[in-house]
């Protein structure tokens, strides 16, 4: 696996438009300070240092997930995490530019 399937970038088999056909969970892993300053509308804040912890409780929704960040170093970080609890889980990269493509 390369650097950038680790972080979740990159080689992605699936676009932002297919998972949200299938009902996907937008989760922005910013801290809530700056999921307060502006985010996707319906998306869910669930913060990067507490993704692992909440990994169980994702995969229950039994819906496919795309995360977001400011910048999607976040969320490639949390998609590898999700990933390896077994979420179907695809990096949307910085939320301003995701909000642009679903």
């Amino acid at each position: 696996m390369g650097l950038l399937s680790m972080l979740g970038i990159g080689g992605k088999s699936e676009s932002v438009k297919e998972f949200m056909d299938k009902g996907a969970v937008i989760i922005d892993v910013r801290t809530a300070g700056e999921y307060r300053e502006g985010h996707i509308k319906g998306s869910k804040n669930i913060p990067l240092d507490t993704i692992f912890s909440k990994a169980a409780e994702i995969k229950k929704l039994n819906k496919p997930v795309i995360v977001c960040c400011r910048s999607g170093m976040r969320s490639g970080q949390a998609a590898s995490i999700l990933k390896k609890s077994g979420v179907e889980v695809m990096n949307g990269g910085g939320w301003e530019s995701l909000v642009n493509k679903i």
